[in-house]
């Protein structure tokens, strides 16, 4: 397998004006490449895991030659996390989840706005580069969670399912918001892919713990 670069589901201007063209520009088409060069870069030596998808990679990391382990892990995360990343987004985005997620936000976090009050503050806080998740446990009855991950580590290496998430590396909000994270993380709300967020948790409700289990179960449907 050669690890390529997912095609931007939308223009670079599309996020406009929450998310500048420039910023994803440079974000989708240098940051996001890079770690695919780099990532099929480490695997050169690696005949066994050539085939393996980025989000086996991420969450076997025992089996990678502790030589290449950084390398190719941290790689490997940062593709699987942007191309989850573009997909939390839409030119359509904003409102309001609605079905059955918008009933499990309700029942977790007491309502939606609590939900994003909690999701901006857990973003705010995170120390450096990282991630901010909404997640759902694997199981029919799982509960939802916030989740922040540093550097390009995901959840499904702590059993979460992915639902919804926002990059708060630098990189993707200094051009136009600076130093002013919070800013970035409240306007986001308005491309936010609802959409996507329901069709991910009708998703997680097919996964089973015994998927978690087997070897490659974590493929599921990780960058879909």
């Amino acid at each position: 397998m050669t690890h390529t670069l997912p095609i931007l589901p939308y223009g670079y201007a599309a996020l406009e004006p929450h998310i500048d063209a420039r910023t994803m520009l440079l974000h989708h088409d240098m940051h996001h490449r890079a770690y695919i060069t780099n990532l099929n870069a480490a695997l050169e030596k690696l005949a066994d895991l050539q085939e393996r998808s980025a989000a086996w990679l991420v969450c076997n990391a025992d089996k990678i030659p502790e030589a290449s382990r950084p390398a190719v892990r941290n790689n490997a995360g940062g593709h699987l996390n942007h191309s989850l990343f573009w997909n939390a987004m839409s030119p359509n985005g904003g409102g309001a989840p609605h079905g059955s997620l918008a009933d499990a936000i309700q029942r977790e976090f007491g309502s939606f706005e609590q939900f994003k009050t909690q999701f901006e503050a857990a973003g705010g806080k995170l120390f450096g580069s990282g991630w901010v998740w909404l997640v759902r446990e694997p199981t029919r009855e799982g509960k939802l969670e916030i989740l922040t991950t540093a550097g390009h580590d995901n959840p499904i290496t702590q059993s979460r399912y992915p639902l919804l998430v926002n990059d708060v590396w630098e990189h993707a909000y200094y051009l136009k918001h600076e130093n002013r994270r919070p800013e970035y993380l409240t306007g986001w709300w308005e491309v936010a892919d609802w959409d996507e967020a329901a069709r991910r948790y009708a998703r997680s409700d097919q996964i089973t713990e015994q998927d978690w289990e087997n070897e490659g179960g974590v493929e599921l449907e990780m960058a879909a």
